[in-house]
Formats: structure tokens, sequence, C-alpha cells
């Protein structure tokens, strides 16, 4: 009964239906939890269902780890940190459990009460324990953009990105799942023309979309991790909505770096698509206007690929119709990654939503949302 979980003919059993986020292909990893179970497990979702990995391996169903139990957990980091072939061997033994034609899951009333929750049932929390967040401009159009916000008058893009990946360490204790309120920050920014600085809330509330990268392995301190070895290292992807508070930034950034006005609040979506369910949809990168340095020339000989993806934002205010932003699209493929967020007046809520698709496949997808007091946030 082995086959690819990827391939785009497999059915499951549960009822999904075709413009569902969480086809059989798919299968992201979340933590939940429900009122009458409220401690937090580990699962994926499939159609509208959540299917509970920690009841299947407690009847032996699922064995990631053998003599020890990775999916009664608050995160998925135990079952992270089994590694890449695992992970592989496990998405698959979960995709033939949920199969049309395996009666194992199917077929026992039982068990499918056990196992399978209804999504609007079920409490979503934060997926994985950060234990640190990088922050990359991995877009020359972003580090551009964020450029000349800060640099009007002069060369938006920095030498250095052309040579080396360029980022920050951010704050991994303010890393929250989607849903979670996010208060405005209050801080120190100088107006253009101003003498002195004042100190009130940010009117320059921004929000960015963004694709999070989840490390899955750890390697230890000191030890440097090769370029071939890298991807391998990766579990999967979250989308990523990085607040800044732009008015705040460019006044404390120099000379160290981003600071209070990138580090209140990182929104992730609850649920993890792995980096195998996206292989169908990978194009090739943008071709390089600099050869690499000595430290990255091991990926020259290498065809770089990143899922594509198109983008768009929208505002949407409380009680009115959302009005598009921007958009943008990354990779000449069939398939494509769409993104669609939207931020709030009071109270209300930005969302986003991600969906990749290509002609004769499913989809994947995830979703961020969060709430914010205070205004709608400034372009």
């Amino acid at each position: 009964m082995a086959s690819n979980p990827n391939d785009p003919t497999l059915r499951s059993f549960i009822e999904v239906a075709p413009d569902s986020d969480f086809p059989i292909q798919n299968l992201p990893f979340g933590v939940f939890s429900t009122g009458n179970a409220p401690a937090k497990r580990v699962g994926v979702a499939i159609g509208d269902f959540i299917l509970d990995l920690a009841e299947l391996e407690r009847r032996g169903l699922l064995t990631p780890e053998s003599g020890a139990r990775v999916f009664d957990r608050a995160s998925i980091n135990a079952y992270m940190a089994l590694g890449p072939k695992v992970w592989s061997a496990t998405r698959a033994r979960i995709s033939e459990l949920l199969r049309h034609d395996n009666p194992t899951l199917r077929d026992d009333k039982e068990l499918r009460d056990f196992a399978l929750v209804r999504r609007d049932t079920a409490t979503l929390h934060l997926p994985i324990e950060v234990m640190g967040f990088t922050d990359f401009y991995s877009s020359r159009e972003h580090a551009s953009n964020v450029g000349k916000m800060f640099r009007p008058h002069g060369e938006p893009l920095m030498p250095n990105w052309l040579h080396m990946p360029i980022g920050y360490n951010g704050r991994a204790s303010t890393v929250v799942v989607s849903g979670t309120p996010v208060r405005r920050p209050n801080g120190q920014m100088k107006r253009p023309q101003a003498n002195a600085p004042i100190q009130g809330p940010s009117r320059l509330l921004d929000f960015e979309l963004e694709m999070g990268v989840v490390v899955g392995q750890a390697n230890a301190m000191g030890t440097p991790i090769g370029m071939a070895q890298a991807e391998d290292m990766i579990f999967g992807f979250v989308l990523l909505n990085d607040w800044s508070a732009r008015d705040i930034q460019p006044w404390e950034q120099p000379p160290l770096g981003p600071f209070q006005a990138k580090a209140f609040a990182t929104s992730i979506s609850p649920w993890v698509v792995t980096r195998e369910a996206l292989a169908p949809f990978l194009v090739k990168d943008p071709s390089r206007t600099r050869h690499p340095s000595p430290t990255c020339a091991a990926t020259a000989h290498r065809t770089m690929a990143s899922p594509s993806k198109s983008l768009s934002a929208q505002l949407k205010p409380k009680r009115s119709s959302p009005t598009p932003i921007s958009s943008t699209c990354i990779g000449q493929a069939p398939s494509s990654l769409r993104i669609m967020p939207s931020a709030a007046a009071p109270c209300a809520s930005a969302t986003c939503s991600a969906r990749v698709r290509s002609a004769g496949r499913r989809s994947t997808s995830a979703a961020v949302c969060s709430n914010f007091p205070g205004t709608a946030p400034n372009r």
C-alpha cells in the first residue's frame, strides 16, 4: 500500500472539499487541545478534522521513536529532534492510515471517535518551542524596500547583501501563535525635522508577510553546518508576521541594529507545512548577480529552489470591506503560493492565509491572524 504522500491522485476516506487547504497531500503539523481533553498534544490537519497523533501513538499505530512517546507533548520539538528520515517515514505512515482504501482507521469507529477531532472544536497553540529566532533579509525586494524607508536619498540595497546572508537575532520569547492579541508598542521616536525625540504610541504600526523556516535539528555550539547539510535540517515552514513599529525603529536602530520596534511580537501560523509537502512546488531561484563567497561556494553546483508563491495584502477595517494594498509573484511555474493578509482597525484582526496549488495537485496551506488595539496600521 506504500505510496508517495505527495501523489496528487491520493484520496482520504475523510471527505475533503476540493478547495480545502488541508488535503491528504498536505498534512501539516500543529499542537491542539479540546475542552474535554485540555492536555496539549500534536496533530495533523486533514480536511475539517485534526488527526490526534498522540492517540495513534498510544495505540501503537505510530512509533516514530521506539520506547518513547513524542506526540503527547506541548510542542513538536521532540518529534523534530528525531531527524529527516523519521519525519519522512512518519508522514508516509500517517498518509497511509488516512487513505480511502486503508481499513485500519476507516473501519474502526471507536478509534475514529477518539483520534479524529473537528478543527472548529479545538484550540490551536504555538506549535514549536522557539529556542531562537533569526530574521533574514531573504528577498532582494524586501531588503531594497526597507532600505528606501531608512535611506530615501541613498542606495537602498547595502553592498554586503549580495555577498552573504544578512540577518539579526530577534526575540524568541515574543513569538506567538496566530490569534494572540498584540499591544500597540509605546516608545521613543524622532520626527525628521524635530530637534528632540518624543515618547508615545507608535503611529506607524506595520505588518509583514513572510515565511518562517522551522529548523528541526540542533547543532552543538561552535559546530559549523555545511550548506549541503542545512537543507536536511529544515522541518517545515510557517506563515510569519513580524510586527514592526516603523516610526520607533529608525531612531533606536543605529548603530547596533533592530531593538524594541522589531521585538514586541512576531505571529506565526499554528500549522507547520513540512518541507516534504512543498517539494512538488519548488521552482529555481532567481539568477545571481554575484559569484558566491567561498563560504557559500558549496551551493554553486546545486540548483537552488524555493516554493513558487504569489503574495497579496489587504487592509480590512472593522465593519468594512477589504482594500487591496499590494501583490507580487515569485516563481514562474504553474504552481503558486497564495498569501492573503489583512490588517484591521481597533481590536479587529489581521489575518493571513497561504495556499500552494499547481496543475493536477491539491493545495497545501497555513494561516496567521493577530489582534491589536488602536488605529489601523500605516504602510
